[in-house]
């Protein structure tokens, strides 16, 4: 049997995703797996663990050139180490950089839709902000310099950008990033893009970090990765940012270890044992997302009239319900078993996003419900 066919039941562990609804409910909403963490990591946390001593700590001092070697494996962009800034979570990044990289009366770019925590990073800070509609490409989503140009204002300062997209699944070209960095170059906007998702590309897809495209892109840009997500470690927080401007960089580092604190122990442990020995594992759960995103694909075929989006990267498929012609797809969704995550937590209504990160027998159940939930409109 496949390592990643075992279920394993995650009731009454606090879990944000399965704790949330009774056990009738299948739930598919929140971006984490169903897999069991990596042995290498719980090997190496159990090592750690049997010190027994939990004081004050700092990054192991070999962390920032195992995650530099990383980079130029993975995506074959050479970076310096000091350009890493550790932070406890990409989405306090997010927060920190809206807050430290714009004035109170900047004006900043992100896009729609979008995770949701990007529209809030600049939403909470209280900037002016303008989500921009991406275009469809037959559904794949991407943002255009043209989109970028209408919106853009005098005082623009900052773009939010996300790639690989979520919730869109789309995996930018070079072309496509050129013409984004290009804009933002020209009119002295900073990039700040969140890369989350750059370690779960599919079909032999190349992901390429914005920032790797020039020295002159790469200084006016944040680039936010982690191996929470790949490697099913959301629980434990570890993320970084990778700024080569040492003038952004202070200015991100002012609020480290202040109002962010600084990651924990486990954290710094288990992200080291993920770089050092985790690779196997990756590319054997790819391949089953990607047989897990075929079923999917099959699946929702017969599903008319929904749609499925270009599911480039990641365990997160973005679904166009919008020809069901109902209010809220969620909920109809919910009233047949199965919990998605709605259009609207994302800006975009009549849709759906659905994680397929979990064993194949609990993806056909769902996908079985979502089969009986749209044979009920025909009733």
């Amino acid at each position: 049997m496949n390592q990643f066919d075992n279920v394993i039941s995650r009731f009454n562990t606090d879990s944000v995703r399965w704790d949330k609804y009774n056990k009738d409910i299948i739930p598919l909403w929140v971006a984490d797996m169903d897999y069991e963490t990596p042995q290498c990591i719980i090997d190496a946390i159990t090592k750690r663990l049997d010190h027994k001593v939990f004081g004050y700590t700092h990054a192991p001092y070999q962390l920032k050139e195992e995650i530099t070697q990383y980079i130029k494996d993975q995506f074959d962009w050479t970076i310096e180490s000091e350009w890493i800034v550790f932070t406890p979570s990409l989405v306090s990044s997010l927060y920190s950089i809206a807050q430290q990289l714009t004035q109170a009366d900047d004006h900043v770019l992100t896009l729609q839709p979008v995770y949701h925590h990007i529209l809030q990073a600049a939403s909470f800070s209280h900037r002016d902000y303008s989500a921009v509609p991406l275009d469809n490409y037959y559904h794949r989503l991407i943002l255009s310099a043209e989109g970028l140009k209408h919106y853009q204002k005098s005082n623009t300062r900052l773009l939010l950008f996300c790639n690989p997209h979520n919730p869109g699944g789309s995996v930018y070209t070079k072309a496509e990033l050129s013409e984004i960095a290009a804009f933002c170059v020209n009119n002295n906007i900073v990039i700040c893009s969140d890369e989350i998702h750059c370690n779960m590309i599919h079909d032999g897809i190349q992901h390429i970090p914005i920032a790797s495209l020039s020295e002159e892109i790469a200084d006016q840009s944040v680039t936010l990765m982690s191996l929470n997500k790949v490697f099913n470690i959301p629980g434990l927080g570890l993320a970084w940012m990778i700024c080569k401007n040492k003038e952004i960089r202070k200015k991100i580092q002012a609020q480290i270890g202040t109002l962010i604190p600084d990651p924990q122990i486990i954290s710094y442990i288990s992200t080291q044992a993920a770089l050092r020995h985790g690779e196997p594992w990756r590319q054997e759960l790819i391949q089953y997302l990607e047989s897990n995103k075929l079923m999917l694909k099959n699946d929702i075929k017969q599903m008319q009239p929904l749609q499925m989006y270009t599911m480039e990267a990641s365990y997160l498929a973005w679904i166009d319900c919008s020809q069901l012609e109902i209010e809220d797809p969620a909920q109809l969704f919910l009233e047949h078993g199965l919990a998605l995550q709605p259009g609207s937590m994302f800006q975009q209504d009549n849709h759906v996003r659905i994680n397929i990160a979990t064993p194949k027998s609990g993806l056909r159940e769902a996908l079985d419900r979502m089969h009986a939930a749209i044979d009920s409109l025909q009733d």
